[in-house]
């Protein structure tokens, strides 16, 4: 510690905090459980998953539930199609 004092011209004392604060740092980084960080991120993934899930059948639903609307209507103009976007929007 001396021979670091004297060659980067710093203060015992600061060498001693900065290695308290690595200490510190590495016992918290051992604390740490890899399997409990794997399941945390396994968990994010299954609910990111069935987030996309979801959506895609929601998506799969209102395209169906627009080509049959346009269908009976006869209406290829896309009326009943922005009709639909407007309604579906808010019913969630």
């Amino acid at each position: 510690m001396a021979e670091a004092s004297r060659a980067y011209d710093l203060s015992p004392s600061e060498i001693e905090g900065w290695v308290e604060d690595a200490k510190r740092g590495m016992e918290n980084a051992l604390r740490a459980n890899p399997l409990d960080i794997r399941e945390q991120y396994e968990k994010q993934l299954k609910d990111l998953q069935e987030a996309y899930g979801e959506a895609m059948l929601e998506l799969r639903a209102r395209k169906k539930l627009a080509a049959l609307t346009e269908r009976e209507d006869g209406n290829s103009s896309g009326r009943s199609m922005r009709a639909f976007w407007r309604t579906g929007s808010r019913c969630r």
